[in-house]
């Protein structure tokens, strides 16, 4: 069978402001740069950035080794826009901070938009569990890089 490339996968994505979506992006070969505690602020703080650009509202994230989990409210703006703006600036950000230079993220990103009866607070308990359930620590409280508005 003929397998389609990754770019593919995406086509006609469609994006709805006001929509909630659990959004995945994962570093280049899966480097576990955010096991820096510095690096990992960089790249949240981007993601606050872009909330204040009202591009989308943050619900939940987490922050793993070499990746990230991340439930937004769409604002005013498109995922693509949304995802572009946080991978270039954390890449700009941490490049800057290690200097180097080169690509930091795998090309795309995994999006899911939550349907109108998920509860979205369970929903943000499995993004900030990730750390616990891959073993990084025993209670989610000793992790340092997540964050959800019930909280």
């Amino acid at each position: 069978m003929d397998w389609p490339h990754g770019k593919d996968l995406r086509r006609g994505r469609y994006s709805e402001p006001g929509r909630l979506y659990l959004l995945t992006s994962i570093t280049l070969d899966r480097a576990p740069h955010f096991t820096d505690l510095r690096l990992a602020r960089l790249l949240i703080n981007q993601m606050r950035i872009v909330e204040a650009e009202r591009i989308a509202r943050s619900l939940a994230w987490v922050v793993m080794p070499d990746h990230f989990h991340w439930l937004v409210e769409l604002g005013d703006s498109d995922l693509k826009t949304l995802m572009s703006r946080v991978k270039s600036r954390s890449t700009r950000s941490i490049n800057g901070y290690q200097h180097r230079s080169g690509r930091l993220w795998q090309h795309g990103f995994h999006d899911r938009a939550l349907r109108r009866e998920e509860n979205v607070r369970e929903v943000a308990r499995y993004i900030v569990m990730n750390p616990v359930r891959a073993g990084l620590v025993a209670r989610v409280r000793d992790y340092p890089h997540w964050d959800a508005i019930w909280l």
